[in-house]
């Protein structure tokens, strides 16, 4: 396997087969969406849903869906999810790429390699394409050992995860050897006759305390995505495997996923009333994350398509009305149309695009303008100029979210910097 996931060794490195321990990350979209980059995914992004009603989501038509939530416990289980390992495996689920999380705090890359490689048509790098088609055969518990011991995708987490969480994640590994060893020696040395210490009360209640105060939330990541007519959900923890949600009653539509978020509200919304009750009530312990299409590759690709749209109603027009056509359409939007299909990034000429159909797409269009009536061109040419205003404001605004980022990034790199000066400063002037 390549990508730097398991080496023969023939080069003189030592076998990667354990690895530095994977670092908890933000569930932030813009890290998921970092992470996704780093991993090899091309043409997806990740948003955060403040709402799950068909107004907020149905418009973006997410791949799939990441429910980020506060564990009950250390292990990362709810009461329920316990009862659910005592089922035996869905039989229609040997076609679902799964894994199980053999590793503490890999449940973000675990949750989105459980979404990306059950989407069809997703454009892979090499690397993350060659484990894909290496772990499909896989059972699921190889599949997440696999992951686990995949040096290139640990390597993509830990590089988004603070400093701090990637020194927690090291503590913790040494400290979980430390322990282990210590009781391999406990267990193999001969017990020596000591006076048993007697412990007060008030040790006994201040040591617990201290250990209730020290303990931290601990969050996971659960992954629902359609597939094969179905909903699943995806959760690493399960030994039992992907667990069915329902199924799509009307799978169609261009993407094929038509339908799928009618199916999974509802067990959406019995998760967060879940999160919702109990001690925490007032404060919201989960978000949830949803992989769509790159928007401003999306937008793009549709202003694009009005270009070419647009070059073949004229080319139709000219042939029609050999004279002149600039008086049956509306003379604004013909005043106005070069400046409607450029934008601050590129001119009005054709640009580049994104999707992988948009060759087929494009050659549906020019199919139905060359069988269209002639009373219908002027008003298809004002509806694709109308279309393409919509687009260039979509375009703009994913413009304009991109150098407010980067913006943002830069401000917060420079009050660092200017923190580190500060402080530094400071030390020299005490010595």
């Amino acid at each position: 396997m390549e990508g730097n996931c398991l080496r023969d060794g023939s080069d003189g490195d030592p076998l990667d087969l354990i690895g530095a321990p994977f670092a908890v990350i933000e569930s932030d979209p813009g890290v998921f969406t970092m992470l996704m980059r780093k991993l090899g995914v091309h043409g997806l992004e990740v948003m955060e849903l403040y709402d799950i009603e068909p107004w907020a989501v149905d418009h973006l038509d997410p791949h799939g869906l990441i429910f980020c939530y506060l564990c009950a416990d250390e292990n990362g289980t709810e009461d329920e999810d316990v009862q659910d390992d005592c089922d035996a495996p869905d039989p229609d689920a040997q076609d679902i790429w799964f894994a199980n999380q053999l590793s503490d705090d890999a449940c973000a890359s675990q949750a989105m390699l459980n979404i990306i490689f059950n989407c069809r048509g997703v454009q892979l790098d090499p690397s993350l394409h060659r484990f894909h088609m290496d772990t499909e055969k896989m059972s699921w518990v190889m599949k997440g050992l696999a992951i686990t011991n995949c040096q290139f995708i640990r390597e993509a987490q830990n590089s988004l995860a603070r400093p701090a969480d990637l020194r927690a994640a090291n503590h913790s590994i040494a400290t979980k050897i430390s322990k282990e060893m210590k009781h391999k020696n406990a267990s193999t040395a001969t017990p020596a006759s000591k006076k048993r210490k007697s412990t007060t009360k008030t040790n006994r209640g201040k040591k617990q305390q201290k250990t209730k105060e020290d303990q931290q939330d601990t969050f996971h990541f659960i992954a629902y995505v359609p597939c094969d007519g179905k909903v699943w959900e995806l959760d690493g923890l399960r030994i039992s495997g992907p667990l069915e949600v329902g199924e799509i009653s009307d799978a169609g539509g261009p993407s094929g996923r038509q339908g799928w978020m009618d199916v999974v509200r509802p067990a959406l919304k019995l998760k967060m009333q879940r999160h919702l009750s109990g001690e925490a009530r007032e404060q919201i312990r989960y978000n949830l994350l949803a992989i769509v299409d790159d928007q401003y590759m999306k937008f793009s690709d549709a202003l694009e398509m009005q270009k070419r749209e647009r070059s073949a109603l004229e080319r139709r027009l000219d042939k029609e009305y050999p004279n002149s056509w600039s008086d049956k359409v509306n003379e604004n939007l013909l005043v106005n149309a070069s400046q409607v299909f450029s934008t601050s990034v590129h001119s009005s000429d054709l640009g580049p695009t994104y999707a992988q159909d948009f060759g087929s797409r494009k050659m549906v269009k020019d199919m139905s303008i060359l069988d269209m009536p002639v009373r219908s061109l002027p008003s298809a040419w004002e509806a694709c100029v109308q279309a393409a205003m919509a687009a260039k404001v979509s375009v703009e605004d994913e413009i304009t979210k991109s150098k407010n980022m980067n913006v943002s990034k830069f401000l917060l790199k420079r009050s660092l910097h200017s923190l580190i000066l500060c402080v530094g400063g400071l030390h020299s002037a005490n010595l």
